[in-house]
């Protein structure tokens, strides 16, 4: 997909698009991962200046994590190649296979959501 970009990274960014002002632990929850992976991989973001912290305005103990317009633009010239990737891993499937396909892999990433794995 990326170059620069790790898929666990575009994960993250595009959580952070769908869900600006989350803090990092819900950001682990929202892609489902492990506490330090997601540590690691917002301090990568940050030092690349693709994403950045502040403080939460009602409690000033909890940090936030936003998109920067950087990472913004990043994530937009990402999203053209993961549909075509996309397209490219389902092509050789039906319509109808594809829908069973996505269907099954909802079913799998819901089983393992909130265990901490």
């Amino acid at each position: 997909m990326s170059k620069t970009i790790t898929s666990p990274q575009f994960a993250v960014l595009n959580a952070l698009f769908q869900e600006p002002d989350i803090d990092q632990r819900t950001l682990g929850d929202r892609v489902a991962l492990d506490r330090s992976t997601v540590a690691e991989i917002v301090a990568r973001l940050t030092s690349r200046k693709l994403v950045c912290w502040n403080r939460n305005a009602r409690d000033g103990r909890r940090k936030t994590i936003q998109l920067t317009p950087r990472g913004h633009r990043t994530l937009q010239d990402l999203i053209p190649r993961t549909h075509r990737m996309t397209r490219r891993l389902v092509g050789a499937l039906d319509p109808a296979e594809q829908h069973e396909l996505l269907r099954l892999l909802t079913s799998v990433v819901r089983a393992h959501e909130g265990r901490g794995d």
